[in-house]
Formats: structure tokens, sequence, C-alpha cells
């Protein structure tokens, strides 16, 4: 067929195995950097959650969240 007149789409390659592990890595390590953020986070008194400019909803609103998030 002439490439000229070729419209279907280019094609994509699937990622490595390395390409998918490293990705896992990746997101397992962010998940668990939120969860420990977190943690502190449920720590704070409010004097230290106004120090930081968080209010009292707006941490309940971020402990809600799923670790995923």
């Amino acid at each position: 067929m002439n490439r000229l007149l070729d419209t279907s789409l280019p094609r994509t390659r699937r990622p490595s195995l390395l390409t998918l592990v490293i990705r896992l890595i990746t997101a397992t390590g962010r998940s668990m950097e939120r969860a420990r953020t977190r943690r502190v986070l449920a720590q704070l008194n409010e004097q230290q959650l106004s120090d930081v400019g968080i209010s009292h909803s707006d941490r309940l609103v971020e402990l809600d969240k799923p670790f995923w998030r």
C-alpha cells in the first residue's frame, strides 16, 4: 500500500518487561510516600496545621483519600 495514502494509526509498541517493572516500582514508591505523609498529617495538632496553612477539614479530605490517589 502506498504510505502516502495510509491513514491507519501508527503502530504502538508494547512496553518491555523492564519498563513495566520500573513503572510498578515507581507507583509503589509513590503510594508508600503518600501513606507516610498522610500518617504524619494525621498526627499534627491544630497549631501545626495552622502553621502549614492546612485547615482541619482539608486534613480530613486528604486522609479520606485512598492510598493510590
